[in-house]
């Protein structure tokens, strides 16, 4: 049964109890946020560890983002409903859970289960982080507590690759996975015993479970035929047809029920749709990225995992100490130039670590591709967020980030799984050197080319939004793979 709305949120974030509801939260989204930054420098290996190819390491990286991107919307949902408090947990136990089996998988089938496991565990904890933070602290305090947030957040993501190779070179890559139990061990105790519970008694109406269902299957489907299709095989083809049936089926039912998972008049906004577009093209441009620079910078250039993982920690530095600057900047001159400019200079420090192959250096060939990177990234994440929340209506910010979150991801996995297949990367090309380098080669042009095309779009589609966006968590994050996820519950 739900719980009753809790109208008057009245925890000071100077009290003992706002100081545990900071904790939780943070210990929650870190959870979700360090293991999709650590991975991808564990790749290597796992690859060599449980003998598996590249379709393999992909699917490692793939399913997660699979489930998590399909069924999102769908846990924001559950926690209105049921209890953000009630639903946090449960997906805090469940991450961890699939965590331990990552961690004890016995090959690489096993390992892709657990992880698309673990990305339906994400999907019900990740929402309800920032929900239990708006709807807990008193009105006054709600401001500087997700600042916190955002900014521990940030630090989070900042640790993780440093951390990930660090695990990855001592005790080993199932540690990438088997720290998460300790820290939901301290997380879910300390929600349940100091978190108040709260839902939104306006929520009636059934579950968009057939449209989760569809959502998911026809980003499996696709995504299968797509890391699948060197193959050539008749299944690949049934299963990218199929996908596209899924996802054409996913519309139509979106478009019927009466309380869709996604009502897709949302998109009657042009700015909206305009922003989701560069969305797509920036994540997946960023999937592919780091998913092949982890795997250069140690099977090519012969850096360490923790080497690998510290190479690219300047772009995470820099997004969390400017993206405040840089949306207080596109609140004063509106987000258009901020999201052309952002994504050329991605695409350019992409274009950049066309450099690094063997013995590269750091300094000479690494650092500026790195510097060039961030400085895109600052450049666009904050206004993008922003632009996407200030696109629709108060009431349905919610709504409009969790769509841009899933749309995000999406582009990330989709990339992951056709990158490799375009730059003509075979199942084993992690295991050679000279055959990576030159496939890289062949990939970092394809992720600057879709960069162009998002400032292409963002040039000449998105405006000024009327209302600015003033949430503080449109300002200061550090997320790199994804777009920060604002709550659910409209203010």
């Amino acid at each position: 049964m739900a719980v009753p709305p809790l109208e008057s949120p009245a925890v000071r974030i100077t009290s003992p109890q706002g100081k545990w509801i900071l904790l939780t939260t943070v210990l929650g989204s870190s959870m979700a946020l360090l293991d999709s930054t650590v991975v991808n420098v564990a790749l290597p290996r796992i690859g060599r560890d449980l003998d598996a190819d590249l379709a393999a390491l992909q699917w490692t990286v793939n399913a997660y983002l699979v489930t998590l991107a399909g069924l999102i919307l769908l846990g924001g949902a559950l926690g209105d409903r049921f209890g953000r408090r009630k639903i946090f947990v449960i997906g805090v136990v469940w991450f961890a859970a699939a965590s331990l089996l990552c961690g004890l998988a016995p090959g690489a089938g096993v390992l892709v289960a657990a992880r698309a496991l673990q990305g339906a565990g994400g999907a019900l904890l990740t929402p309800g982080s920032l929900s239990l933070i708006q709807a807990s602290f008193h009105p006054d305090d709600r401001a500087k507590a997700v600042g916190l947030w955002s900014g521990f957040g940030g630090v989070g993501a900042a640790v993780g690759p440093f951390l990930g190779g660090w695990l990855v070179d001592g005790p080993g890559w199932r540690w990438v996975f088997l720290l998460n139990v300790p820290l939901a061990l301290l997380c879910a105790p300390v929600a349940v015993r100091h978190v108040p519970e709260s839902s939104d008694g306006r929520r009636h109406g059934r579950f968009d479970v057939l449209g989760a269902t569809l959502g998911a299957l026809a980003l499996a489907l696709v995504t299968y035929a797509l890391i699948e299709a060197r193959n050539g095989s008749f299944v690949v083809a049934v299963s990218a047809v199929a996908g596209v049936a899924a996802g054409v089926a996913f519309v139509i039912v979106e478009k019927r029920r009466p309380d869709p998972m996604m009502p897709l008049d949302v998109f009657a906004s042009r700015q909206f749709t305009a922003v989701n577009l560069v969305t797509l093209c920036v994540y997946a441009a960023f999937g592919g990225f780091f998913f092949l620079t982890a795997l250069q910078l140690q099977v090519v250039a012969g850096y360490s995992a923790l080497g690998a993982g510290t190479a690219l920690l300047p772009t995470t530095v820099l997004m969390l100490l400017f993206s405040a600057r840089s949306g207080d900047l596109a609140q004063r001159i509106g987000p258009r130039v901020p999201l052309t400019v952002g994504p050329l200079l991605c695409a350019a420090g992409m274009l950049l670590m066309l450099r690094v192959g063997p013995d590269a250096s750091y300094a000479a060939d690494v650092l500026p591709a790195v510097l060039v990177m961030g400085a895109g990234m600052v450049s666009l994440v904050a206004p993008l967020t922003a632009t996407v929340l200030a696109s629709v209506e108060t009431e349905r910010a919610g709504l409009a980030s969790g769509i841009n979150n899933a749309a995000a991801r999406a582009a990330g996995l989709v990339a992951v799984a056709a990158l490799p297949l375009l730059a003509g990367m075979g199942p084993e090309a992690y295991r050679s050197a000279e055959q990576f380098d030159a496939a890289f080669r062949r990939a970092m042009p394809w992720c600057a080319g879709v960069l162009v095309l998002g400032a292409g779009v963002a040039c000449a589609t998105v405006r000024r939004p009327g209302p600015r966006c003033r949430r503080p968590e449109c300002r200061t994050h550090g997320w790199v793979t994804a777009p920060p996820l604002e709550s659910s519950r409209g203010e």
